[in-house]
């Protein structure tokens, strides 16, 4: 069985490629109401950790929980020994993400019977995923037994489902789609080129700290502010979170009031909707500031969608917000299309790409840079050197190397490699700047065989050294994997990066 997965902050969303056609499963939830989605929450119960519908239904009731736990993979300092707290217990992140995919797994099987041989997917990563959260993500999928024949950025597989359905929408004329892709943890925004089922990304943008969720909080923390109450326990917060988020969701074009219950409190606390949005306008204008790169300007110099882009297309659960699209159509006018499965359209991108029979092909972009501090003059400077660009081009479909060779200064060679969204004029990396490993390499023979330990060797000068070669591989779920050989004697050491 063939899937597209978009494993979402706040919902997973699941499509299957059929004979042409890409529906999105139903998944029925405690009361037994189909649901095109899976809640992306765990919650601890008394038999242990359990997820989806069921969790969301005891973190109702007050148990321990943990909401959006995706977002997690997002923070600069994730790795696969990463640990989250629940209920007093201390759990491994990558265990909550395999946990939480094998319940998505089970419930494919139980929604799509008869269930066809292996689960075979397609899934979905924020455009801006560093290393490290891809590698617990495909991890995740691992263990949970679903075969990823492809990880593509998710803002990509939405640009697939715009041309299956708007493809008149695409002429000689205006042959590009921007992206507008708003979820419940993060905003990636990609312009890309379409010429029939040929996909290239011709930019890409993004930023990790922003979604539906800020909305939530936004929303919760005004209501609380307006009911007059204090400071809330942990689980009346978390309650007071849920009645926003369900009082956000249910905010239509003409809503004039929205109703928050806050615990304590006799009634629910009416607040203006046009207040809410005024709260909420630069969580909104920053992810217009975010893609700013990707559009023109007119001749006053405000921008614009350039002129050959057949539409915006404005996806993701966080872009349900009425006031999400009336900013989108009131600064970029009619081209502004949004999407009638807005939190299920990366599902069933994702569901397109895989399945072979559709014909679709995708060249992306890397998004982030990949550098290296490397020592200079024995050890005395430390210096940048970037390895990979973020417009490298890259694909789902095969493997895409970078060689470099030179001759080794010195006794030890240290790499601390990082990935990061821009540079300065003098190339040093601004903006996020993720560390995502350290590797070592011996390139004195004499340190090499493990009975010292390089740690505590002085890096020192050496001169003419081995001929070194460095191999940088991004394979086709967006993961660098970096290979140190000496040439001549063919030691070597290989690592991807942000596995630790």
């Amino acid at each position: 069985m063939r899937l597209g997965i978009d494993f979402g902050t706040t919902r997973t969303t699941v499509a299957v490629a059929d004979r042409g056609n890409y529906p999105l499963l139903a998944f029925s939830d405690r009361n037994s109401d189909a649901r095109e989605y899976i809640p992306s929450i765990v919650a601890l119960a008394d038999s242990g950790p359990v997820y989806g519908f069921e969790a969301a239904s005891l973190a109702l009731k007050g148990a321990p929980h943990l909401r959006s736990f995706k977002r997690l993979l997002s923070r600069t300092d994730v790795n696969q020994d990463a640990e989250v707290e629940l209920g007093g217990l201390t759990i491994p992140l990558i265990d909550v993400v395999s946990g939480f995919l094998t319940h998505v797994a089970k419930s494919v099987r139980s929604a799509a019977k008869p269930a066809r041989g292996e689960l075979e997917a397609v899934v979905g990563i924020p455009a801006h995923a560093h290393s490290a959260q891809r590698l617990i993500t495909l991890e995740g999928f691992r263990r949970a037994g679903i075969d990823v024949v492809a990880m593509i950025n998710e803002p990509s597989a939405a640009g697939f489902e715009y041309t299956h359905r708007l493809t008149k929408s695409l002429n000689s004329r205006r042959t590009r789609i921007l992206v507008y892709d708003l979820g419940g943890g993060t905003f990636d925004a990609s312009l890309v080129a379409a010429d029939d089922k040929s996909h290239e990304v011709l930019g890409s943008r993004g930023d990790n700290n922003v979604g539906g969720d800020d909305f939530d909080v936004a929303l919760a923390s005004f209501a609380l502010e307006k009911s007059g109450r204090g400071e809330l326990a942990a689980d009346e917060w978390q309650r007071l979170l849920d009645s926003a988020r369900q009082a956000k969701e249910s905010l239509y074009p003409q809503s004039r009031y929205v109703a928050v219950d806050v615990p304590g409190s006799s009634s629910p606390t009416s607040i203006p909707v046009k207040e809410f949005y005024d709260l909420v306008a630069p969580l909104i204008e920053s992810t217009l500031a975010t893609m700013e790169p990707l559009l023109t300007q007119d001749e006053g110099g405000a921008s614009k969608l350039p002129d050959d882009v057949a539409g915006l297309y404005v996806v993701g659960g966080g872009s349900e917000l009425p006031a999400v699209g009336r900013t989108l159509r009131s600064r970029y006018g009619r081209r502004v299309h949004r999407s009638p499965y807005t939190a299920g359209s990366t599902a069933i991108g994702l569901a397109i790409a895989a399945d072979p029979s559709a014909g679709y092909t995708l060249t992306d972009r890397l998004a982030r840079g990949v550098g290296v501090f490397r020592d200079r003059e024995g050890g005395s400077v430390i210096s940048f050197d970037p390895l990979l660009g973020s417009e490298q081009r890259v694909s789902p479909n095969e493997d895409v190397t970078v060689v470099r060779t030179y001759r080794a200064a010195h006794n030890v060679g240290w790499y601390r490699f990082v990935e990061y969204t821009r540079t300065d004029a003098d190339g040093v990396p601004r903006g996020e700047v993720v560390p995502c490993g350290t590797l070592a390499f011996p390139f004195d023979p004499a340190l090499r065989g493990g009975e010292v330990d390089v740690d505590d060797v002085e890096v020192q000068r050496t001169g003419d050294g081995p001929l070194i070669e460095e191999r940088y591989t991004v394979d086709r779920h967006g993961i660098v994997e970096v290979s140190i050989r000496d040439v001549e004697s063919g030691y070597e050491v290989t690592r991807s990066l942000g596995a630790r």
